[in-house]
């Protein structure tokens, strides 16, 4: 996902995002308002954040 689509979740969800702010804390940001844990890329190997829309992209980057 890039960084505009990160803005856009962002912003339909009420989360205002500094121009110098990094994707990953923005994603943080918008799972925190979405009602999940602010956990981005902190999961070792499993995930119970299953409401998440980051969560197949975060378990895809912590395999990296």
């Amino acid at each position: 996902m890039k960084m505009g689509e990160v803005r856009v979740k962002a912003k339909e969800l009420g989360v205002k995002a500094k121009a110098s702010i990094k994707k990953d804390d923005l994603i943080r940001a918008v799972q925190a308002a979405e009602g999940n844990f602010p956990c981005f890329k902190t999961a070792t190997d499993y995930c119970d954040q299953s409401g998440c829309c980051f969560r197949s992209l975060c378990l895809n980057e912590k395999r990296k």
